[in-house]
């Protein structure tokens, strides 16, 4: 029986797939945000007057938010992207409710040229289990 080139060569064509694959990850995923923890974000807030950009909806907002938060729901934050221009140079800490949100805010910001977002990993349930000020709207 004779084997096709396939069968024979599959662990290299594997390998080769999986190492493209590792080489273009970097290149596909670099206009997203960096996540960081907590004391990171603190640092970048204490240190470098980071902006909390808190992309959750206009409920979530209201229940509770950092502080001094600035809020432009992922959704909208391709229009309303330039409100953050000012504070283009500084670094920009994005609160989230866990999911695929904060990730598209992110890339967004980085693609008009913001160089320092950073997603707050957890997002704003890392930020309340941390028992960070949170103030709600009336």
């Amino acid at each position: 029986m004779e084997s096709t080139f396939l069968q024979e060569n599959i662990f290299f064509i594997v390998a080769a797939v999986m190492s493209g694959g590792m080489l273009l990850w970097p290149m596909l995923s670099r206009n997203s945000a960096k996540e960081i923890d907590v004391q990171k974000a603190i640092r970048f807030i204490n240190y470098e007057n980071a902006v909390i950009l808190d992309v959750r909806d206009d409920r979530e907002y209201a229940e509770g938010h950092p502080p001094n938060s600035k809020h432009i729901s992922v959704e909208s934050i391709k229009e309303r992207w330039h409100e953050l221009e000012k504070f283009k140079d500084k670094p920009i800490v994005v609160i989230f409710q866990p999911g695929l949100r904060a990730g598209h805010a992110g890339a967004v910001l980085r693609k008009n040229g913001f160089k320092k977002v950073y997603n707050l990993n957890g997002g704003i349930d890392t930020w309340r289990r941390e028992n960070l000020p949170i103030v709600k709207d009336r």
